[in-house]
């Protein structure tokens, strides 16, 4: 689908494409939450996570196929492992909690991964923490509030595992980050799969049915739905500036509204739309300054 965009070329600007992929992949990754929404109402989240992570595997294998084992070259097996620890631990938090609370609730909640990660960067990265860059930190996390309501409304657990996932994803963010350096997005891909399965498979084991042949069906299309999002997520990040398209990242949250009211006749709140605005803007900003800040450090990157 992203070749398909970009052969239209002429006709749209790299600006443009990016901001449809971008869009295009909301709406796969999505579509991959509410299947998975579906499919854990009589599986188990946890072996959902494990197959869903076996199937994307197997797609990326005609990759290696083509490119032998080159891709499967790295330095920094360990820092793999790191990563397929924390990516399986957001994985199955996100998966449990699809089942606990409202698709857009749990969109909006999702958006304060980039916050997490502007504050992890400080002891992992040695970053620093600027005025402006804790300022938006604490609007985005105030949205969280605004949809929560703590005092008005029960904090469930489902929030609970909303927050713990998206804190486990944005570790693994970070080593995706300090990985990139060195290896391929290809490797970081297949090894962030492989170890996603080794990681999750424990856990299935103890909740394990074999699923009926219409379940392997849906399973198969959210390894797809995910793989496909994923992939078109980066390339809109290749033929456009993040910060152009990452607030088109917001769609989530109209694709969720919309899928939960077609498929699971869940209204959203206006609390809802309110605070994921509101941790969309700190997050927005962040990432914002991020991308400034990784320009500044370019010229003098070049000189040295």
């Amino acid at each position: 689908m992203a070749q398909l965009i970009s052969s239209l070329g002429g006709k749209l600007s790299a600006n443009l494409r990016g901001i449809i992929l971008m869009i295009v992949a909301t709406m796969l990754l999505t579509s991959m939450s509410t299947v998975v929404r579906a499919v854990a109402e009589d599986m188990h989240p946890f072996q959902v996570a494990f197959i869903r992570n076996f199937f994307g595997l197997a797609i990326l294998l005609p990759i290696l196929m083509r490119q032998g084992l080159a891709p499967l070259h790295t330095r920094n097996i360990g820092l793999m492992a790191v990563r397929g620890i924390f990516n399986a631990a957001a994985m199955m938090t996100y998966f449990l909690a699809l089942g606990l609370m409202p698709l857009a609730e749990l969109s909006a909640l999702h958006f304060t991964v980039p916050l997490f990660v502007a504050i992890l960067v400080v002891p992992f990265l040695k970053e620093h923490l600027g005025p402006r860059r804790i300022a938006s930190l604490a609007i985005g996390f105030s949205g969280a509030l605004i949809i929560l309501r703590p005092g008005f409304e029960v904090i469930d657990i489902g929030a609970l595992y909303a927050f713990g996932s998206a804190a486990s994803w944005a570790v693994a963010v970070i080593v995706i980050k300090h990985l990139s350096r060195t290896d391929s997005s290809v490797t970081i891909t297949i090894y962030g799969l492989l170890f996603l399965a080794i990681f999750t498979l424990p856990p299935a084991l103890f909740f394990w049915r074999w699923p009926t042949p219409t379940e392997y069906v849906w399973l198969l299309a959210i390894a797809a739905l995910g793989t496909a999002g994923q992939l078109l997520f980066a390339q809109s990040l290749k033929n456009a500036d993040a910060s152009l398209v990452v607030p088109f990242d917001f769609t989530k949250l109209i694709w969720a509204s919309l899928f939960g009211v077609l498929f699971f006749s869940e209204i959203p709140t206006f609390w809802t739309f309110a605070g994921g605005a509101v941790i969309f803007a700190g997050a927005s900003y962040v990432t914002f300054r991020e991308g400034q800040a990784e320009k500044e450090l370019a010229p003098d990157a070049g000189r040295k």
